[in-house]
């Protein structure tokens, strides 16, 4: 099966030599995600709930490019810098995906690229 590389303007541009996803079949893998914004790279938001929202919208612009939403998702990780942000986080994610609950997994950890506080990773299938 061949891997189809995809790329949108409406989302960051990879910061290193990665993807932003990647298509196989009907599989889907996204690259994490930052509150970048896209225009101007540049991080958004002062605290996880506002970075949250700027993730999803990412995560969304990158689905859309990969032909699916947010209902296709089947698996995230989120990644935080502080594991006390995790309500915050918490009541962005569920209200992006609704009713629709992929499986999931958090992780504190010590640092993330540009000093952002979340960033989310998805695998889609369509």
């Amino acid at each position: 099966m061949t891997s189809t590389i995809i790329s949108t303007e409406k989302a960051p541009a990879a910061v290193g030599p990665y993807s932003q996803a990647v298509k196989n079949g009907n599989m889907i893998f996204c690259s994490g995600q930052l509150p970048l914004d896209p225009k101007t790279m540049t991080l958004t938001g002062m605290n996880a709930a506002e970075q949250t929202i700027q993730v999803f919208k990412n995560i969304t612009a990158v689905l859309q490019a990969s032909g699916a939403n947010l209902d296709n998702v089947v698996k995230t990780t989120v990644f935080l810098k502080n594991m006390g942000d995790f309500a915050a986080m918490n009541e962005v994610y569920a209200s992006s995906f609704g009713a629709h609950k992929p499986a999931r997994s958090t992780i504190e950890v010590a640092r993330l690229p540009k000093d952002a506080l979340v960033e989310i990773e998805c695998i889609a299938i369509t």
